[in-house]
């Protein structure tokens, strides 16, 4: 497990919108997302859900953890970009678990192949693992949908207008709880259609 150790340390945080600099939903670790409701913060993937979809990914074909990380972010379409401080402990587990085994990959990155223990995790896990593909190829379309068209348009309008407006010193203090209720009622508008 020597392979693994350097690694543990590296990225503690999760990073979403990997592409084109985006700010994320939430940090933390085993891939806490987006913001629920009430501001308590919902996971991307616990554990055990990241370890099943490394371990689907790797009996696809056999990859190194840095294949890893850009084959979630491709499924996603640059939404969700797990850490290294995230995916190398949860192969160390796998590996741990006897899922996986390392391989040789005639690189000096070490790669990762499925193992028959791992094959029958899948198996039995087969609807959870369906599941989880599906939640991130939703992650995939989302982006897809709010990076073009109309919604792109207004969400640059409003960043515009948000900095010219609010970028001063001299901006009152019932100006800014005024724009927030803008905001908080333009959301629950959009919540509700």
């Amino acid at each position: 497990m020597h392979f693994f150790h350097h690694l543990r340390g590296h990225g503690a945080h999760e990073h979403h919108f990997g592409r084109g600099g985006r700010h994320g939903f939430g940090r933390g670790g085993w891939g806490e997302g987006d913001e629920g409701r009430g501001g308590r913060r919902r996971r991307m993937f616990d554990s055990s859900e990241l370890r099943l979809v490394l371990l689907k990914l790797i009996a696809d074909q056999p990859r190194h953890g840095y294949e890893l990380i850009r084959a979630i972010e491709d499924l996603t379409g640059g939404f969700y970009v797990p850490s290294p401080g995230v995916v190398y402990p949860t192969l160390t587990m796998l590996h741990e678990m006897g899922q996986i085994e390392e391989t040789a990959s005639g690189g000096s990155r070490k790669a990762f192949a499925v193992t028959a223990e791992g094959t029958a995790h899948l198996v039995a896990k087969k609807e959870e693992v369906e599941a989880l593909f599906a939640r991130l190829a939703q992650f995939a379309n989302a982006r897809e949908r709010t990076d073009g068209g109309p919604v792109r348009r207004a969400m640059q309008n409003l960043k515009t207008v948000l900095m010219y407006r609010l970028d001063g010193g001299d901006v009152k203090t019932e100006t800014l709880h005024q724009v927030a209720s803008i905001l908080d009622e333009a959301a629950q508008k959009i919540e509700r259609l």
